[in-house]
């Protein structure tokens, strides 16, 4: 399979090694210096394009490897607020082909599924309040993360007394901290940390008067989600659409 990349920071690096090692070829690579590369006839060529860039410039990658007519696979995250919709028109109804998740981590990917089972449990114990962490490196611009938001949607799809999250607190790389975790009894709040080089820590506690439940996921590299985004990058070759996480996995739907 022919791979463009988008983005050759630390994810775009660990995805080409694994690329490589799974027979892949790389046939181009598009970073901030060269956006002329979308134009190219070897960008063109590939028959996929994985792009992990950031919340400012994503959209704008979608639309340009949506016009040289390749398909992309996408971690980036914070644009679907004011895009999301268009996007996935373009999708479902345009012809074009986006493969996007919060997060390509196949831990993560079993998380999630562990936290909705968890949830539609807990549904039944109102005296369990729930609340959500993350924690990521300095680098990351965008709070809650993406996953986060993810999991939060999980939860308030299987638990009735909660019907929407909140931005709980938010530590600063500095260590200064602002926000409450306070918040209404239907509100799910998610607190965020900014710290050193975090690959990504998320953290979901169900906290009564008796005792709490806590579940976690830690990452302890890249590794995870460079491989959960090639094997997505495989997939995508052969589908159309507006893809994610759930059609690689199906048990995400049980």
């Amino acid at each position: 399979m022919k791979i463009a990349l988008i983005g050759y920071g630390k994810m775009g690096k660990e995805i080409e090694k694994i690329a490589l090692s799974r027979g892949h070829e790389i046939v181009s690579i598009i970073d901030v210096n060269n956006q002329e590369g979308f134009e190219s006839a070897a960008f063109k060529s590939a028959d996929i394009a994985i792009e992990f860039t950031n919340p400012m410039v994503a959209y704008n990658n979608y639309m340009k490897a949506f016009k040289a007519g390749v398909k992309l696979v996408s971690g980036s995250t914070g644009w679907m607020a004011e895009h999301g919709e268009e996007v996935k028109k373009l999708c479902t109804e345009g012809g074009q082909t986006l493969f996007w998740s919060s997060n390509f981590s196949l831990g993560v990917t079993l998380f999630s599924a562990v936290n909705k089972y968890l949830a539609k449990i807990m549904n039944q114990f109102p005296a369990y309040d729930v609340s959500m962490s993350e924690t990521h490196h300095i680098h990351k611009l965008d709070a809650p993360s993406g996953t986060a938001i993810t999991l939060a949607e999980g939860i308030l799809e299987n638990i009735d007394r909660k019907d929407r999250w909140v931005e709980g607190t938010f530590q600063a790389p500095d260590g200064v901290v602002s926000g409450t975790t306070l918040c209404a009894a239907n509100e799910l709040s998610v607190s965020s940390i900014r710290e050193g080089e975090v690959p990504g820590i998320h953290s979901i506690r169900y906290d009564s008067e008796a005792d709490s439940i806590t579940i976690t996921h830690d990452a302890k590299n890249r590794k995870g989600f460079a491989l959960g985004a090639v094997l997505a990058a495989e997939y995508t070759a052969q589908h159309e659409g507006f893809l994610g996480m759930a059609d690689l996995f199906p048990f995400l739907n049980d």
